[in-house]
């Protein structure tokens, strides 16, 4: 590290007080609310279905417990399909969670039965769009619980990798509250994340990547998911984003985090309209093209890279920063500072690098070169610092991908070729990177780093 720029001191946290707070939180919630018991009796026990694409996508694969990897696939093309589980028991029903491939039911039912041949519709529903239903407050019994789809969501069939059934006592237990001193559940969460992302084609093309780094978004079930830019090609009109972006990573719509790139500039409605008429107020959550969020420990600023020269947006993060109150930070968007790709190093992003240094930020996540690339922990300077940033370049989303040109110090891996998404562990005080290529298979693995 630089002598003349010294790493400024850690932040002193209170974890007493935090912890103090998170266990009298604990108490109240507890205290506040009595929830019917819910068991899940689908885990395991025999499934059948109307058809399955092969032997590898059988019916028993969306009852095994596996939500990421293994799954039933009905036969493409037709309609209706459906899948059953047998409970081995008549018994009440109360919710049912259905985790979606990339080929989902727009029209479906949740039906129950006694005897497999009489059935009782207790959900139905004509607009899914994918991702994970949980269909919770449902009222019925059924030793068969079936889900059957009367429209499907794409061209393709209907795939579960999980079908998974709740029920059995309904009775309220009494409110008392057990406090435990550990970790605050949820402190560990995974999110998905990559730039660059529509180009202009469907899943009808087998070259079209977008939907298969969409189909392992929907795999990893994050909790949210991050663009890092250039979320639509080429020039990111409305239109275009309804036609492409929204029939694949659309279906995260709800839980994105969305930044823009060059790419959203360039629509002839006007800088970023397309951009902003897709996401809506997803894309400007605080009124502004950049925003901040927290999660647990951890403080998360979304960046607009296009107008780093804007002294507003720096003022911002200067204030953003200094108020900020959590023991990690991660940051995102658009325009790398470090790249070995085509578009190689941008110093535009310099400043803000000093500032997120200077806060002791902990991770950046940037697109623009369509490349996968991990750094190790390094100064503003390009010079390895243990206590720097981690840089992950994820720009291997769906657009064509850039060649490597001339390798950045302090690179420790570079994928070029290759369409993939991140997928991000974040713990308390720690944070772990892996590229999941879309044949599923782990590309790259990070080091599990400590928060500065």
């Amino acid at each position: 590290m630089s002598s003349t720029t010294p790493r400024p001191a850690p932040r002193l946290l209170l974890p007493a007080l935090v912890a103090v707070a998170a266990l009298i939180a604990g108490v109240l919630v507890a205290a506040g609310r009595a929830e019917a018991a819910e068991t899940l009796l689908s885990q395991g026990k025999p499934a059948s279905s109307s058809s399955k694409e092969g032997s590898s996508y059988s019916s028993g694969k969306a009852v095994d417990g596996d939500l990421t990897s293994t799954r039933w696939a009905s036969l493409e093309g037709s309609d209706p399909q459906w899948i059953r589980v047998d409970l081995g028991a008549v018994t009440p029903i109360s919710r049912v969670k259905l985790f979606w491939e990339a080929a989902y039911g727009r029209a479906y039912k949740i039906q129950v039965s006694a005897d497999a041949a009489s059935w009782t519709t207790i959900y139905s529903t004509t607009s899914g769009d994918g991702g994970q239903d949980d269909l919770t407050g449902l009222s019925g019994s059924g030793r068969y619980v079936r889900m059957y789809g009367t429209a499907r969501g794409t061209e393709y069939g209907y795939s579960l990798y999980e079908f998974q059934v709740f029920g059995g006592d309904t009775a309220t237990p009494s409110p008392t509250p057990t406090v435990t001193p550990t970790v605050p559940p949820g402190d560990t969460f995974v999110v998905a994340a990559a730039g660059d992302i529509a180009a202009q084609c469907t899943a009808s093309s087998s070259s079209c990547a977008h939907p298969k780094t969409a189909a392992q978004v929907q795999a990893m079930n994050p909790e949210f998911v991050i663009t890092m830019g250039d979320n639509q090609y080429d020039d990111a009109r409305l239109s275009d984003f309804q036609n492409y972006y929204d029939k694949t990573w659309g279906k995260f719509k709800s839980k994105t985090r969305p930044v823009a790139g060059n790419h959203e500039t360039y629509d002839p409605a006007g800088t970023y309209a397309g951009y902003k008429g897709y996401f809506g107020s997803i894309a400007t959550p605080q009124g502004k093209t950049y925003y901040s969020y927290d999660r647990g420990n951890w403080h998360f600023v979304a960046l607009d890279s296009n107008y780093f020269d804007q002294t507003a947006q720096i003022n911002w993060l200067k204030a953003d920063l200094a108020a900020n109150t959590k023991g990690c930070v991660a940051a995102y968007w658009h325009h790398p500072l470090f790249s070995s790709g085509e578009h190689g190093n941008d110093p535009v992003s310099k400043p803000v690098w000093k500032i997120l240094y200077d806060a002791r930020a902990d991770l950046v996540l940037n697109g623009h070169d369509h490349h996968y690339e991990r750094f190790a922990p390094q100064n503003p300077d390009a010079q390895a610092d243990p206590e720097g940033i981690v840089e992950i370049l994820g720009g291997m989303g769906g657009a064509s991908p850039y060649n490597i040109e001339n390798v950045q110090p302090n690179s420790q891996k570079r994928l070029q070729d290759i369409y993939g998404v991140l997928k991000l562990k974040f713990g308390p005080d720690s944070f772990s990177s892996q590229l999941i290529g879309t044949d599923g298979a782990v590309k790259d693995s990070s080091p599990t780093y400590t928060c500065h």
